[in-house]
């Protein structure tokens, strides 16, 4: 089982705690050496400010933070958790993808997603009722972008007719492809599309000012989406079911103890669940590196 963590880099205030190369580099060298698998980041690069003060949250630019995040390590994997696919050309995307794999020495896991904030759909120009069918279009497109090989395709306002990114990714066919999503659409793009599928887990109840997405509260909801995901790799000849990579342990709000933790993680495991990801909680550097230096010795360490 691999654990992953989400980075602290959406706290902006105060700016000197998380805002630096410095303040990057001391918290990517300590989740590597506490034994995190991956290191995360978000995407919300135009948000509403109804939706900020709604308990919404900042995100930095992904590629940029996790370009800095790749120089002051060796061994961490470097995921989006998760990027909006449709506000990017598919193409932008592809070297952005291509040239952070190349420069980490193959490191990259993209994970990706349709989104649900319309106000950041409207402030970037591109149609929020066709996000779905965006998502599919431009995962088929970074696939033929990211082969390494000179490539066509015709999507929805754009074309590529013999067309190059070079040098491609290190990682092949392409680094790995997440679908994050809880709902049956979601699970449905990932058996065709990805490489894994990425639910989280949410508060009961979750029609609220800052996250609208299908509900999974607990073990039953994973557990039940895993099997429509094997039903669907059945439906359609699938032979290699996409991993599972839960990008939450626990519930917001959910009290966490390392026993705790360990337990679940372990149930998670028997489902058929790869890695999960926590979120460490510290309003200072110092505070946010020491506690999950400390999830490290109390939880990693005894996996």
């Amino acid at each position: 089982m691999k654990i992953n963590v989400t980075l602290p880099f959406d706290q902006i205030e105060p700016p000197g705690e998380f805002l630096t190369a410095d303040a990057v580099a001391e918290v990517a060298r300590t989740v590597e050496q506490a034994g995190f698998h991956a290191g995360l980041v978000t995407d919300h690069p135009c948000p509403t400010g109804r939706w900020l003060d709604a308990g919404g949250h900042h995100a930095q630019s992904p590629f940029v933070v996790l370009a800095l995040v790749a120089a002051a390590t060796t061994r961490l994997r470097l995921q989006t958790g998760i990027l909006v696919l449709p506000y990017r050309n598919p193409f932008i995307v592809a070297r952005d993808v291509a040239t952070l794999d190349r420069f980490s020495g193959g490191r990259v896991t993209l994970g990706v997603g349709t989104g649900y904030l319309k106000g950041e759909y409207r402030a970037l120009g591109v149609d929020f009722d066709k996000r779905h069918e965006l998502t599919d279009e431009y995962l088929r497109a970074l696939k033929a972008a990211l082969g390494g090989e000179e490539f066509s395709f015709e999507g929805t306002g754009f074309t590529a007719f013999g067309n190059r990114i070079l040098p491609g990714p290190v990682q092949k066919p392409h680094v790995p492809l997440l679908v994050g999503g809880n709902s049956r659409g979601a699970i449905r793009r990932a058996v065709a599309l990805g490489d894994g599928w990425n639910p989280f887990f949410t508060t009961a109840g979750i029609s609220t000012a800052t996250t609208r997405t299908a509900g999974m509260t607990g073990r039953d909801d994973l557990q039940a989406g895993i099997a429509y995901m094997k039903e669907q790799c059945e439906k359609s000849g699938r032979s290699d079911p996409p991993q599972v990579v839960l990008g939450s342990i626990a519930a917001p709000g959910e009290r966490r103890t390392p026993a705790m933790m360990i337990e679940r993680i372990g149930q998670y495991r028997e489902l058929g669940v790869s890695a999960v990801a926590v979120s460490i909680e510290g309003r200072t550097r110092a505070e946010w590196c020491e506690k999950a230096a400390r999830f490290g010795d109390e939880v990693i360490a005894r996996l």
